[in-house]
């Protein structure tokens, strides 16, 4: 095949088209993210209505309804946004027009053209009501994406979260979210409503400033016992030593019975980490850094999906997100235990929840798959 396809999505579409298999390129489409490019200004001037409006087909010239798949989106631009769309809502939408068709990536070898009669729509309904979108945790690339270099490294230190979401872990482009999904997202979670907030977001992640100080504390304290020793300290001594120097320093006595329970909380998710596999059996996190470092990527990503920043302003975060880990830890499973422990003590509060079970299977795909990053990209 002449043609790389950009990801499985496009190499299942145009395999199926290749053998006239409909129904097969329907369970496809049924299963995955359907996008309706749009101008910018005109959704600004209507916000959260989605306009779709009818193309000439570029190979047939029948009138049609045009969607794509995520591969197969065109280059970032800052006035052509792109919205999320369902087969369900395809099938629902108002097709007053009996000669019109669905296009799916029209022109491309990637392309269906589908009939859109009322028996035609009833079948798009079926298929996506059989299928199962609730899926997200999966391993996507990009092939026409960057595979290798600082770019590509720094993409690979956000991979947890786009294994979380089922994104391709190497795009830095059109898309993260859709673009209403993101902005609304930014803005409620982020207070990121524009390029300067982006900007402000970002810094504090890249000078590790976004999380908590206090867990950095005691494992700074920790390191610093065991360079001095030797040795790692004993329990006693790690929590007497931290929770001592903040008694020195005039803490309240709240804080110091705070960083007492916080050490012990650290020794017990690092015991759960060795039996769940995120750490060796005499495996310890140096640092939490990885939690702001690793986050730093999509956010640069979803900065970009929500055009608050350009491509360049993107990637240089990317790329700095990169070097900072990779200065940080030794290898991509230390930089992995970091993440997981950071976000665990954020949110996670010994509830072994979601917040810790998505930590785990990111790893887990991310270290076991043959095909992931952390796989064919050196650390050193």
């Amino acid at each position: 095949m002449s043609w790389t396809p950009p990801t499985h999505v496009e190499r299942e579409l145009h395999e199926a088209g290749l053998r006239g298999d409909t129904n097969a390129q329907l369970r496809v489409l049924a299963r995955e993210e359907l996008f309706i490019g749009q101008p910018r200004a005109d959704y600004e001037a209507k916000p959260g209505l989605v306009t779709w409006r009818t193309i000439a087909h570029p190979t047939s010239g029948a009138r049609c309804m045009a969607l794509l798949t995520r591969g197969m989106l065109p280059p970032w631009h800052p006035d052509w946004v792109f919205f999320e769309v369902g087969l369900d809502w395809v099938a629902d939408h108002d097709w007053n027009d009996p000669k019109l068709w669905l296009a799916v990536n029209p022109g491309t070898p990637a392309s269906v053209s589908l009939p859109a009669a009322a028996r035609d729509r009833a079948l798009w309904r079926r298929y996506h009501a059989e299928n199962d979108r609730t899926t997200t945790d999966r391993l996507n690339a990009l092939h026409t994406g960057p595979l290798f270099g600082p770019l590509a490294f720094g993409l690979a230190c956000g991979a947890h979260l786009s294994v979380a979401n089922g994104v391709p872990w190497n795009e830095a482009g059109t898309v993260y979210l859709d673009y209403h999904s993101q902005r609304r997202m930014l803005r409620e979670s982020w207070a990121i409503s524009d390029n300067a907030s982006w900007h402000r977001q970002m810094s504090a992640l890249l000078d590790f400033s976004n999380s908590p100080p206090e867990p950095e504390f005691a494992l700074r304290v920790r390191e610093q016992l065991r360079r001095g020793r030797g040795e790692l300290p004993s329990a006693d001594l790690w929590r007497e030593t931290a929770a001592g120097t903040l008694h020195d320093h005039g803490a309240p006595q709240t804080l110091v019975t705070e960083m007492e329970e916080l050490v012990r909380r650290i020794m017990r998710y690092e015991a759960r980490f060795r039996a769940d596999g995120l750490l060796p059996e005499d495996g310890r996190v140096v640092t939490a850094a990885a939690y702001d470092y690793g986050r730093a990527p999509t956010v640069a990503r979803w900065g970009l999906a929500a055009r608050f920043c350009t491509p360049h302003e993107a990637e240089q975060a990317i790329v700095h997100a990169g070097a900072l880990s990779k200065a940080a830890y030794g290898s991509w499973a230390e930089f992995s235990a970091g993440y997981a422990l950071g976000r665990a003590l954020r949110f996670d509060e010994e509830e072994y929840g979601h917040y810790y079970e998505c930590s785990l299977t990111s790893h887990r795909i991310l270290t076991e798959n043959e095909a992931s990053p952390w796989r064919n990209i050196p650390w050193s």
